[in-house]
């Protein structure tokens, strides 16, 4: 291949990590037609489909496989001897940028990450995806650009940042009949409660400081998500123990209340990850450095 050729590489590169041609034109700013005339050149270089599509996209064949990393070290190669990186516009992408978050952080963040998306990068697209077993992989692949949660399990090979910190509250009804002006320790073991069990919250640290206290709770409920569960909890006698960011978001839209956990538990940090293959991105470090801006601006951090 001659010099010119190093954007087929990255077409290579794209479509190996996002399985897509569509999402590889919207990364390097190409029209899909460009992406498939550059997969053709690179069929007929190497002798090989390269990708084959399936229901699940396009998936490399054991050539591709073996290629990759070679690729990869050739990219990386050219923008060291180059010394050029790709400059990232954000009010002229189209981009979409694929984040891994919980639904409280959609409750929380998105709105606001919405807002000023509009105002500075008005073509730029978002997709957002369920924290999951896989999210280290998407990280690492590139099939996901950041994931904000509380994700201890994303160590070696990822970078971090605090966002904010976190603590909880109970919620219960407006209309309780035995809890209205507080809540007590002797209430809170003795009346039932809903459990949230979701991928990236401190769930988790509730559960373990209680039983290290040597608190019961009497789970009565166990549902996946905190998605309407507060509009649940109003129509119900069940006690929930919340984020107390959710709980502010989500105060004068129903007819519930927010008293403070009757027993100490430790805060939490909520995080952006990013994968150390895109530290040096310039379009994921334009994200990070805005979702990290948004919060701050929010006295968050």
């Amino acid at each position: 291949m001659n010099p010119l050729d190093a954007r087929l590489l990255s077409v290579f590169d794209e479509v190996f990590k996002s399985r897509s041609v569509s999402r590889t034109a919207e990364t390097l700013n190409m029209g899909q037609p460009a992406v498939s005339i550059a997969l053709g050149k690179l069929r007929e270089q190497f002798g090989d489909p390269l990708f084959v599509r399936t229901a699940g996209g396009m998936e490399p064949t054991p050539l591709a496989e073996s290629l990759i990393e070679s690729v990869r070290e050739a990219l990386q190669a050219l923008d060291r001897v180059l010394g050029q990186r790709t400059e990232f516009d954000p009010r002229e992408s189209s981009r979409c940028f694929r984040i891994c978050m919980t639904d409280i952080s959609q409750l929380v963040i998105m709105p606001g990450l919405w807002r000023r998306l509009r105002e500075v990068a008005p073509r730029i697209q978002i997709e957002v995806l369920p924290l999951s077993p896989d999210t280290s992989d998407l990280l690492e692949s590139g099939r996901a650009d950041l994931a904000i949660g509380f994700i201890p399990q994303l160590e070696a090979g990822f970078y971090q940042q605090a966002l904010f910190r976190q603590h909880y509250v109970c919620m219960v009804s407006a209309d309780h009949p035995r809890i209205s002006d507080g809540l007590t320790p002797e209430q809170f073991e003795a009346e039932e409660h809903a459990l949230v069990s979701t991928q990236g919250t401190g769930h988790l640290i509730v559960d373990q400081e209680l039983a290290r206290q040597g608190i019961r709770r009497r789970v009565a409920l166990r549902i996946p998500n905190f998605v309407g569960v507060a509009f649940f909890i109003e129509q119900t006698e069940l006690l929930l123990t919340i984020p107390k960011r959710l709980g502010e978001v989500l105060a004068g839209r129903g007819r519930f209340r927010c008293f403070p956990v009757p027993y100490p538990l430790p805060e939490y940090s909520v995080r952006q990850h990013w994968h150390e293959r895109f530290h040096n991105d310039p379009a994921n470090r334009w994200l990070r450095g805005l979702v990290a801006d948004l919060m701050c601006e929010a006295g968050s951090v």
